[in-house]
């Protein structure tokens, strides 16, 4: 897996919108409400790419499997209908 962010990456602040209390109570617990963020982030950035890589792999084998079958039957059932 490709590594997210560099630990000295350049910073820049954005904009959320995020339930006020939600955040009260999560600066209370964290010492850096930011660097908690990022952290949290980066997970999900990893468990969204490593989700679409299963995906594109599950694709591609449904693919080999769909392309093995028709090779199998000589082709698509639809063929004999087809005017092309």
């Amino acid at each position: 897996m490709q590594t997210l962010v560099h630990a000295q990456g350049r910073k820049r602040p954005v904009n959320l919108t995020l339930n006020a209390e939600l955040v009260d109570e999560a600066r209370a617990l964290s010492g850096n409400l930011s660097a908690a963020v990022e952290a949290m982030l980066t997970e999900y950035v990893a468990r969204e790419r490593s989700k679409q890589a299963q995906e594109r792999l599950s694709a591609a084998a449904a693919c080999r499997t769909w392309n093995a079958v028709l090779q199998a039957h000589g082709g698509s059932f639809a063929d004999e209908h087809s005017p092309l």
